[in-house]
């Protein structure tokens, strides 16, 4: 698919923004991409959506960004986020685009919009890059139109699915990826309950369904294995509340938080879902006076990352969900930026759209409607950058990146009893070990061939020592 051309084209759109001044805390801009042709949509301004990101296992963990724009799809390489290149790039079935989305299962990528006719769902085949990438449907078979999407397992759930031609619509859609290239479809919503009118989006694990159907509210299903949905729970009444837009779940599965988007200046709040028939608020939290939380994400069970409109990225500490602590943020949305011209009937559609955060480097991706992919260093704002508390106390590790052990020299003042661990992106501990270190020089070897390549967090404490650093295991 990709012309000789491409190459060019890439240099030509990575615009670097020296000039601009970015309203931030605790997170640092580490690259920035924009097509500075990309035309807005005429209504609401916006020229970029949803943001994805995906890693290459078969080519050393090769990272991607995916970002979707009024025209189509650009897939871009940032493996050096400073420098990032597009690799390729799908146009769309219609230009003038407000909505599309994307998840990733293996080598796959399912994109999808929720525009007016014509409009199709792509599929395309990611295993080709860096040299291009593939096209393997790009149709109406199984239906023209859907808002949202998620991947649980090898299940496809699609929200408000609108079939081609007129011919119907589904609030809520689950198809089979059995056979990637050909999903089938499974079950709808509206089979088992047809009380819903409009699933907007949904956060699926192992089967349990968090809907979020607007006005109506927040429902919990199970997806059974006779592939039929069964209510568990609703939540339609709480503070502050407007269209149920989104949620997303901790690792451990105890706390849910959602964001209402309409009308603007909502709260984003966190509720107790540990049992599923006793659900309850623990909090309600804001960004600034005015912003719109859009789409939440969770990074372990103790941060929540918040893509705002007019606001940006917002980081919170929610360890103690009754107190989230904001801990950072980056304002991708500013008069000092590239177009932010918001000449447009309704100009509350600006900043930040969606956000990824499960790369293997810890690097967060932040989508903004008028200015493009932003790159992040959030270390610090997610509690995971060197801490070391005792000045005469010094630690370092190395080799980072590593295969199989990293060594962890340790000075101390005085004999202690040291806790190392490794720390996954879900929070879990992976790899723990106590023993007494005497004081002075000292070198532990710590083993990680056993773990999978990703993210880890190593934490080393004792009386003396309060150390933790991220490590990339390859």
């Amino acid at each position: 698919m990709k012309k000789i051309s491409l190459l060019f084209l890439s240099l030509v759109l990575y615009v670097p923004i020296i000039k601009a001044q970015y309203d931030k805390q605790n997170i640092s801009l580490l690259g920035h991409w924009y097509n500075p042709s990309e035309v807005a949509e005429p209504n609401l301004g916006i020229k970029y959506q949803s943001v994805w990101g995906w890693v290459d296992t078969s080519d050393n963990n090769k990272e991607y960004a995916i970002i979707g724009s009024t025209s189509g799809t650009y897939i871009i390489d940032i493996s050096a986020p400073s420098v990032p290149v597009v690799r390729d790039y799908v146009a769309g079935r219609r230009d003038q685009c407000i909505w599309r989305e994307y998840k990733t299962y293996d080598h796959y990528l399912y994109a999808i919009s929720d525009d007016a006719s014509p409009n199709s769902f792509q599929i395309i085949d990611l295993s080709y890059l860096p040299d291009s990438v593939h096209v393997v449907h790009d149709d109406t078979t199984l239906f023209e139109r859907s808002h949202t999407l998620f991947i649980d397992g090898n299940k496809l759930y699609c929200g408000s699915v609108t079939l081609p031609s007129q011919g119907g619509h589904y609030s809520m859609a689950v198809y089979s990826l059995a056979s990637p290239e050909v999903p089938l479809l499974l079950r709808t919503l509206n089979q088992d309950d047809s009380t819903i009118n409009f699933a907007h989006d949904m956060f699926v694990r192992n089967d349990t369904v968090y809907a979020s159907c607007g006005y109506q509210g927040l429902f919990i299903y199970k997806f059974n294995t006779d592939t039929t949905f069964s209510l568990i729970n609703s939540f339609t009444s709480y503070p502050d509340q407007g269209y149920n837009h989104s949620s997303y779940l901790t690792a451990n599965g105890h706390t849910l938080i959602f964001c209402d988007e309409v009308p603007r200046n909502l709260s984003v709040k966190l509720i107790d879902v540990s049992d599923l028939q006793n659900i309850a608020v623990e909090s309600t939290f804001k960004s600034t006076e005015g912003a719109t939380a859009h789409n939440p994400y969770i990074i372990g069970n103790n941060r929540a990352v918040i893509a705002y409109y007019q606001d940006g990225i917002q980081i919170y500490n929610i360890e103690n969900p009754a107190a989230p602590v904001r801990t950072g943020y980056f304002d991708t949305d500013t008069t000092d930026g590239i177009t932010n011209n918001y000449n447009y009937p309704n100009n509350v559609y600006h900043g930040c759209w969606g956000a990824y955060t499960d790369l293997p480097s810890g690097i967060i991706l932040a989508g903004d409607m008028q200015n493009g992919l932003f790159i992040l260093n959030a270390d610090v704002a997610l509690g995971i950058d060197n801490v070391n508390t005792i000045p005469e106390t010094n630690i370092t590790c190395f080799p980072n990146p590593s295969e199989n052990a990293i060594s962890v020299d340790v000075q101390l003042k005085n004999t202690c009893e040291l806790l190392i661990q490794m720390i996954d992106i879900t929070g879990r501990t992976v790899y723990s070990r106590k023993e007494i270190s005497m004081a002075g020089n000292s070198t532990k070897s710590v083993n990680i061939s056993f773990l999978p390549p990703g993210v880890y967090v190593l934490k080393v404490e004792g009386n003396e020592i309060n150390y933790a650093h991220r490590i990339i295991k390859k």
